[in-house]
């Protein structure tokens, strides 16, 4: 062992290697895209050396769950995600993906910047795919196909044609398939319509995750429909950012686990992830009812400029949060506008002030004004319940996630914010919920966001550091990790992380990016 020459050494950390079993100390060889050795590894020598001594060393992190799909098309560094020891993005979530892409093309199926300038030059998933590759992402990426995406690309065709899509996105590569039934199209599916599509992902292996129907006064029907569907279609089910959002009825987080338990009783593989913060996020066009999206972008922005379909919009029968019905407009906040970065951070209550206007009828001036990229303008807020997470990460079920996008301080992607914790989801995790609250030990937090993710994915030899893994590596310090980013600065880079190795190539050096983009498209 003594004699052996490694690409990269890591050495004198101590390991937390992904299981969930303590940390111990061991070095870390690897040679090409591969660890090759753990363990003492003194008098070795390497390439590259990277000195973790009195830091943590752990399997780089797994996202279960982000919206990068088109982010990483416009600039694939990903720094927000790589300078925080994220190496692997689990895309296509709450039904929204790139892929497949009927003709022509709609750029609302995704989120993000779609005015970037990237044309839009495939159809199918495995063009996506090869696409995809094709940008140089520094992170690792893998892929659901959503149900939205598969509803538009049918046209006509219906459940038939849809699940004909689906069938082949698993043949190009998709891991899993995603609905997001409190967004439209998901909003107006039947629910045999998504046990069709469930039985697709079952057939092929794949997970089905799921945004559900309601998080608020209907929540048990939400989770029963999740859970209805998985048993019904034998396919794996994840539930995604379980958490109630603000109008939830007493207990409902904890009854939503005990549901999710009877059912693992029951044989259905059931687990969750959890967004590591109290702010939620979404699209803001997400506030209108479901026929003022019907037609597209253009004919949502004519009904905007109608007093009278205005104020039909505003008694949306299915709100996606209670907050806007219940006029608490001063939890939520303009978190992402090409229209306005100037009122980004405020609350929806000052602009109204600031402006004379209504605060429903101030939500709709700013959709309006947003244009044709009214569909990435993003809010934000206080909706979540610190204790629910609480619960939520004590479950040995639970996953970590941020639903976010990847993006960079810099270039073309500067002015874009994909959510309130995108840039410190994991440092947060790590600092306010491990280290500073004692939710979780830092092997048992390490876990949620290493091996625990690989397991569901079925992402073999990621999520784990032994010999023959892929070569995605963190180091860290467990006593100065910290999220630093809020919501005046949200693109700021949390402190305490040292390294990170994606595939064997080192990607950031003593906190200090650099220009690799070594990531792989990651297919079944």
């Amino acid at each position: 062992m003594l004699q052996d020459s490694f690409d990269i050494l890591i050495s004198g950390g101590e390991l937390i290697d992904g299981t969930g079993s303590p940390a111990f100390r061991a070095d870390v060889g690897v040679r090409g895209d591969r660890i090759v050795a753990v363990g003492d590894l003194a008098g070795a020598s390497a390439t590259q050396v990277l000195d973790a001594r009195g830091l943590a060393v752990a399997p780089g992190f797994i996202d279960i769950h982000t919206h990068s799909d088109f982010t990483l098309m416009v600039d694939g560094r990903a720094d927000s995600q790589i300078c925080q020891g994220v190496t692997t993005e689990v895309i296509g979530q709450c039904g929204f993906s790139a892929a497949p892409m009927g003709d022509p093309p709609d750029p609302g199926q995704m989120l993000g910047p779609v005015d970037a300038g990237v044309p839009i030059s495939w159809r199918s998933f495995g063009q996506y795919l090869d696409a995809l590759q094709g940008a140089r992402p520094a992170v690792n990426v893998a892929a659901f196909v959503g149900h939205g995406a598969l509803w538009r690309a049918a046209g006509s065709g219906g459940v038939t044609a849809m699940e004909r899509l689906a069938e082949q996105a698993f043949d190009e590569g998709a891991i899993g398939l995603s609905t997001g039934l409190e967004y439209w199209p998901g909003n107006e599916a039947p629910e045999e319509e998504i046990v069709a599509m469930a039985r697709v992902a079952a057939r092929r292996g794949g997970l089905y995750a799921t945004h559900v129907r309601n998080r608020d006064v209907d929540i048990e029907k939400g989770f029963a429909e999740a859970l209805r569907a998985a048993r019904r279609s034998g396919a794996r089910l994840q539930i995604s950012h379980i958490q109630p959002k603000f109008g939830a009825p007493p207990r409902a987080m904890a009854q939503a686990l005990e549901a999710i338990h009877r059912a693992r009783t029951d044989g259905v593989d059931a687990a969750f992830d959890v967004i590591p913060h109290d702010w939620a996020h979404t699209v803001v066009v997400s506030v209108l009812p479901a026929w003022a999206r019907e037609g597209g972008t253009p004919a949502t922005l004519q009904r905007l400029s109608d007093p009278v379909q205005r104020e039909r919009m505003k008694h949306n029968p299915k709100p996606i949060w209670r907050l806007v019905t219940e006029g608490r407009w001063e939890r939520i906040a303009l978190l992402q506008s090409a229209a306005h970065p100037e009122l980004v951070g405020m609350d929806i209550a000052s602009i109204a002030r600031q402006r004379g206007r209504d605060p429903h009828d101030t939500v709709f001036d700013l959709l309006l004004e947003e244009g044709e990229g009214l569909a990435q303008m993003m809010w934000t807020s206080r909706n979540f319940e610190d204790s629910d997470i609480c619960l939520c990460l004590r479950d040995p079920v639970c996953s970590v996630m941020s639903d976010t996008l990847a993006v960079s301080p810099a270039g073309p992607l500067k002015d874009v914010i994909g959510s309130l914790s995108g840039y410190g989801w994991t440092a947060r995790l790590l600092g306010h919920y491990t280290r500073e609250m004692g939710v979780l030990t830092l092997a048992e937090a390490v876990h949620r966001i290493t091996g625990r993710p690989a397991e569901r994915l079925r992402l073999v030899d990621r999520g784990i550091v032994r010999r023959s893994a892929f070569a995605d590596l963190v180091v860290f310090d467990p006593a100065a990790v910290r999220d630093q980013s809020s919501i005046a600065t949200p693109a700021t880079h949390p402190a305490g992380f040292r390294h990170v190795v994606v595939n064997g190539q080192v990607v950031l050096r003593e906190g200090v990016r650099n220009a690799e983009r070594p990531g792989r498209v990651l297919g079944r």
